[in-house]
């Protein structure tokens, strides 16, 4: 088990230090279609669980690199499907505003202790160790990491009823690249 996390560990580095290298690659992105093929692409796993989706996706264009956007909509959901119950529901917003770009991602999980919400974006920091053979708790890490290079940000916070919920800002565009 050592030799595998250990492995699963270097390669994640390996893929986090290639972000530099990666970040070259930009290109023109339609958000809303970023996030619906990373729904598709974790099928397996909701359908799993029985998991049901509300979603409403404003179309939006962004100019980033696409590898790593689809690393944000594939970690956020991938935690949200590992948490939520089976049955549950993960519901989904992303809109343009006036100044920025904004995505919510909830789920009906248990939510994040008052505790864990100050370190769940620090490297190798797993909220729950019944998960750790799912994770090596660099992904919350990575998708801080190339929101923050956006110019953005993203916070976790607690549902009124219960669940968790992501919020990730990101600055609207003009003539820039990120």
């Amino acid at each position: 088990m050592y030799k595998t996390t250990q492995t699963r560990i270097q390669t994640y580095l390996n893929d986090v230090a290639g972000v530099r290298i990666v970040c070259a690659f930009i290109d023109d992105n339609r958000l809303d279609e970023q996030i619906r093929q990373a729904v598709l692409s974790l099928e397996t796993k909701w359908t799993e669980k029985e998991i049901g989706f509300q979603v409403e996706l404003e179309e939006v264009k962004y100019t980033a690199n696409e590898g790593l956007f689809m690393h944000i909509w594939i970690n956020l959901l991938d935690n949200a499907i590992k948490f939520s119950p089976s049955k549950g529901t993960i519901t989904m917003f992303l809109k343009q505003e006036q100044d920025s770009v904004k995505f919510i991602l909830e789920d009906e999980g248990p939510g994040i202790e008052d505790d864990v919400k100050s370190r769940i974006f620090d490297k190798f920091y797993q909220v729950d160790g019944s998960h750790k053979a799912e994770g090596n708790g660099l992904g919350l890490a990575l998708v801080k990491r190339i929101v923050d290079s956006a110019g953005g940000t993203i916070k976790a916070e607690n549902r009124e009823y219960g669940g968790c919920r992501f919020v990730i800002e990101l600055p609207k565009q003009k003539d820039e690249i990120i």
